[in-house]
């Protein structure tokens, strides 16, 4: 009987060792939209995180579980060895490529690959290379923050800083760019995009109002493929059109928020809760 006693407790000393580095998280939600004129609709969400940590490697794998058959949504591994960070997406993403009038790709891409990147001493920088031949320097200086990416065929620069009370973010993406400024006004956060888009958000934590103009989107043809960029479906017109939503979180964990869309009069409630 003793060494029984013995046996069980070796055993969950090491089961709960194994456990140890092991986290879990997800995210469960329920969403009726009455669609306005059209018939109503109710959707489900529900997805699982699980990160294991073994020193200095992590594994992270997720799944969208609200199916009868799970469906794995990301898997990455990273680990560092002194300066070196190694780390690897191993999941490929399989968009739709269906012709939803947003000039989605019309083509799936290769969305695993790894990157190697190496904090040089050089004013705090990172040097990153993946395996498709991208090198990426990235780096804090002076409270800016600054990525530069050298691609085969176009250059991506994105940066971003806090200046008296502004929160600033610039994107130049082979040419073209995008900006966003973000900053509080008695009380509001206001968030302005490039694009027109213009975001407020108001209320006491747990209780907040959210208030977001989308500018018209311009209709555009067709794009074919060029040495940066796969083929695109065409991009439909729509109008510009205002939602605001508002939200409350529940002493249960739960929160419940409530949409309304003035693009097609449409309200959604939705239920939610994440641990």
């Amino acid at each position: 009987m003793k060494k029984l006693i013995a046996l069980f407790a070796v055993s969950t000393v090491a089961s709960t060792s194994a456990v140890a580095g092991i986290a879990l998280s997800g995210a469960a939600s329920v969403s009726y939209d009455d669609n306005g004129s059209l018939p109503s609709a109710t959707t489900y969400d529900a997805d699982i995180t699980l990160v294991g940590t073994a020193g200095s490697t992590t594994f992270t794998y997720s799944m969208d579980v609200d199916r009868t058959n799970p469906a794995t949504t990301a898997a990455d591994l990273s680990t560092t060895i002194g300066p070196v960070t190694v780390a690897a997406d191993m999941f490929d993403v399989n968009e739709s490529n269906t012709d939803s009038g947003t000039g989605n790709p019309k083509t799936d891409t290769d969305d695993t690959g790894v990157t190697v990147s190496i904090d040089a001493p050089i004013g705090d920088a990172t040097i990153g290379l993946d395996n498709s031949g991208d090198v990426t320097v990235s780096g804090t200086w002076a409270g800016v923050t600054v990525s530069h990416t050298m691609k085969k065929h176009a250059d991506v620069t994105t940066g971003s800083a806090s200046i008296a009370g502004m929160d600033i973010s610039v994107s130049n993406d082979g040419g073209s760019t995008t900006w966003t400024i973000g900053t509080t006004v008695s009380g509001v956060d206001l968030t302005l995009a490039s694009s027109n888009k213009l975001t407020a958000a108001f209320g006491l934590t747990g209780n907040t109002m959210t208030v977001t103009h989308n500018p018209e989107r311009a209709s555009a043809a067709d794009k074919a493929a060029t040495l940066t960029a796969p083929a695109k479906h065409n991009v439909t017109y729509q109008k510009a059109y205002t939602t605001v939503a508002v939200s409350r979180d529940l002493t249960s964990g739960a929160a419940l928020s409530a949409t309304f869309s003035s693009l097609d009069d449409s309200l959604t409630l939705k239920a939610s809760v994440a641990f």
